[in-house]
């Protein structure tokens, strides 16, 4: 049988600095009160990182509102678009540095960072570049208003893919931004402040404080802020719709899932085991919208499972800098511990867990690709958001009841359907309460396609015009 050799990408390309300071006004602050971010792969320091303060929010802010009436808001649509389009192309000049800048600070393999998270980050860039002087006709008529400074709050599993989402569609429709990066995923956001100077933006359009929860909180709060944008945890989704209640300010989340991958027993097999691999498996399963439920037609059960396990022994878990590994580094010992109390309380409630036999490394925080089978929908495993590598399975007899069980969740952002029949897909898709549907795929996203979700997985939508239209108001 032949084995893969080791395919390391190179590190040279990235030069971290030995510590950074916060993005404001178009320059970088001196380093102060720093914290260690490391490598969840091999738990190496990468660089230090400053945790950013009420101070510094203040000032981030006063930036982003001075570059706003001064300069972001006074020149022209097509103007805007020419810098947008000048940061798209600098990202993929740079695309090979900021992937592998990724993987070392997120842990997801190389080829994911490489392959899917670059192109979609410029793509975002370039998408919405063409959008700066077609405001007129996003849908809220002639002339329509930035909301002014938007507060952006982005999440670990997909820095700089988040970030795009966020602030391309924000500064094309005038808008100037400070944005907080997860704590643990700082790095490329901060390469990102580079590319801003680079490409040479007025200074204060985008600004980057770094820090835990309390500068989120500080930033989410403060007066001067117009517009919020939030993805991450319900739990945190929640504090911040509690604490912006009662302000004028402009609000969208995009938070947890537990999407429901529905098999019908006409589906194409082999095509839908690699839809579900992707679906659960694809960055560690740290994915919002990630394929966490796989509810199968009964009579295939046991055939889709011979098929799945077969292909999760060809799974290769290890260095995510090599470019054939198929699942990297947990992102955060917490994370880790969170991943295996989920499983043991799966087992406990009479779950069935099944790995492969992989090696996993001494140093890092690892987790092989897991599946749990004899789960009911009461389960803890089918109703909270595990955020890691591993998949309930569930029965289904009837298209009844299995939208039944994939609407059985507080979550609703995502789904998946397979199944030869168009018919049947555009039935379910109309039933099932999740604001992206998947038909024969998993993880599919375009920028010019709305992403959001229902209930429990926030509101607003990004992406496509959707997405531009959450950073705008109807003019006078």
């Amino acid at each position: 049988m032949f084995e893969y050799a080791p395919a390391p990408e190179s590190r040279a390309i990235v030069n971290f600095q030995k510590s950074y300071g916060h993005f404001i006004g178009g320059k970088f602050t001196k380093p102060a009160n720093t914290f260690q971010t490391i490598s969840p792969a091999t738990e190496e320091v990468l660089a230090e990182i400053s945790e950013g303060s009420a101070k510094d929010v203040d000032q981030a802010v006063k930036a982003a509102r001075s570059a706003y009436e001064k300069t972001w808001s006074k020149i022209s649509g097509s103007e805007r678009g020419k810098y947008l389009y000048r940061i798209a192309r600098i990202i993929q000049e740079r695309s090979r540095e900021l992937a592998v800048a990724e993987t070392l600070n997120n842990g997801k393999p190389i080829k994911e960072t490489r392959d899917v998270d670059l192109p979609l980050v410029a793509s975002w860039f370039f998408y919405y570049a063409g959008w700066a002087d077609k405001l007129d006709y996003a849908g809220l008529g002639p002339n329509p208003k930035a909301h002014g400074v938007a507060a952006q709050i982005i999440p670990w599993n997909f820095p700089l893919m988040m970030l795009a989402w966020k602030i391309a569609p924000a500064l094309a429709a005038g808008n100037t931004v400070v944005l907080k990066p997860a704590e643990t995923t700082s790095l490329t956001a901060l390469l990102f402040a580079e590319i801003c100077q680079q490409a040479e933006l007025p200074e204060g359009v985008v600004n980057i404080v770094t820090g835990h929860g309390a500068t989120g909180a500080a930033l989410v709060g403060h007066p001067d802020v117009n517009k919020v944008a939030f993805t991450g945890s319900t739990d945190v989704g929640r504090l911040i719709a509690k604490q912006v209640a009662g302000t004028n300010k402009k609000v969208t989340l995009e938070l947890g899932g537990k999407a429901a991958n529905i098999v019908f027993d006409d589906a194409p097999l082999d095509q839908a085991i690699e839809g579900i691999i992707n679906g659960i498996f694809f960055n560690q399963g740290h994915v919002c919208c990630a394929g966490s439920r796989l509810l199968v037609q009964e009579s295939i059960q046991d055939e889709l499972l011979k098929k799945l396990k077969k292909r999760m022994e060809t799974l290769r878990l290890g260095d995510p800098l090599d470019k054939n590994t198929d699942i990297g580094a947990i992102n955060s010992k917490a994370q880790l511990d969170k991943i295996s109390k989920l499983v043991k309380q799966g087992q406990k409630e009479g779950g069935e867990v099944w790995a492969p036999n992989c090696p996993i490394p001494k140093n890092g925080f690892w987790y092989a690709p897991t599946i749990i089978t004899g789960v009911s929908p009461t389960n803890t495993v089918a109703r909270e958001e595990i955020f890691g590598p591993v998949l309930s399975v569930m029965t289904f007899r009837t298209p009844a009841e299995a939208v039944a069980k994939a609407n059985n969740t507080p979550f609703g952002l995502s789904a998946g359907i397979w199944t030869e029949k168009g018919s049947r897909i555009l039935k379910l898709a109309d039933q099932l309460n999740a604001g992206v549907i998947w038909a024969n795929t998993f993880n599919q996203f375009d920028p010019t396609s709305p992403f959001g979700g229902f209930k429990e997985s926030g509101y607003g939508r990004e992406g496509g015009r959707h997405g531009l239209l959450a950073y705008l108001k109807a003019g006078n």
